[in-house]
């Protein structure tokens, strides 16, 4: 997962945050609860995903991020009650913008092939650069994807969205000031189109800890931690509407880049938490 510096909503909302070691994805839309998800990414030596999945349900983790269809997990999560984010990689993209065929293939063989998995969302790219070669291929891709999963029957039951990086905010502070960078407009204007017709969230991602780092005179600790005195409950736009969260990551992956990526895990690869947390 790739870097970001802030947090914003954009209609219809749905965040990918991070508290300090923590990366993340939050949703303004109706849930029956705020409960906790966590990303679910393999750059390390780590264990089975038959195990993975095990754990999850272990510490009573009932959502998952994974940023591809690795088949695998996906063979591990059937039957389970675990909400699956299931990624489009950005590799991919072209291939399925380029004709339906390719996307109704892909949504055969990582969605409708595991009909007993709980997909909630498709991400259709993760991070897509606003001006680089990938970015002309994620509407179309996302339009394929979708018309694929209506085809099959799907559209009440999945979601399809893109994830995308708080760099195309021009101001992120104060949130209610915020604003898109001009430039980048062309690119995410038809996404949002896209969004708003199909009823789907924005799925943003955010590490509040990169902006600390790199801000040391500036930003307090304690704000890079989203320290509340209180439950958050909502917005001012929707108060009262859980916040849908999942953090990053699972395990720390000896393979990320740069060397802090490596250590943002819930969990030591053999499986030993390294926090208190309640998922419960």
């Amino acid at each position: 997962m790739a870097k970001s510096h802030s947090a914003s909503t954009i209609s219809p909302s749905m965040i990918s945050i991070a508290p300090l070691l923590f990366a993340v994805l939050m949703a303004s839309l109706d849930t029956t609860g705020a409960q906790i998800g966590v990303c679910y990414g393999m750059l390390g030596n780590l264990p089975p995903q038959r195990e993975v999945v095990a754990l999850y349900n272990q510490y009573n983790i009932r959502r998952m991020r994974l940023y591809d269809p690795n088949q695998a997990a996906l063979q591990a999560l059937r039957g389970t009650n675990i909400e699956l984010i299931l990624g489009v990689p950005n590799d991919q993209l072209g291939n399925i913008a380029s004709n339906q065929a390719n996307a109704n293939t892909w949504v055969q063989n990582n969605v409708k092939n595991y009909g007993n998995v709980k997909f909630k969302y498709i991400a259709v790219g993760n991070e897509v650069e606003p001006l680089g070669p990938n970015a002309r291929f994620v509407v179309p891709a996302l339009r394929n994807i979708q018309n694929a999963i209506s085809t099959a029957g799907l559209g009440n039951q999945i979601k399809v969205s893109t994830a995308v990086d708080t760099g195309i905010l021009k101001v992120s502070y104060p949130p209610s000031n915020g604003s898109l960078k001009p430039e980048y407009r062309p690119f995410l204007d038809p996404i949002i189109s896209f969004l708003v017709n199909n009823k789907s969230p924005l799925l943003v991602n955010l590490y509040p800890y990169i902006s600390y780092k790199d801000n040391l005179n500036s930003i307090r600790l304690d704000y890079a931690l989203f320290t509340a005195p209180s439950t958050v409950g909502g917005t001012p736009k929707k108060p009262g509407r859980p916040i849908e969260t999942y953090v990053f990551a699972m395990f720390d992956e000896n393979q990320k880049n740069p060397e802090f990526e490596k250590h943002w895990g819930l969990f030591l690869p053999n499986k030993q938490p390294k926090f208190q947390v309640n998922f419960n």
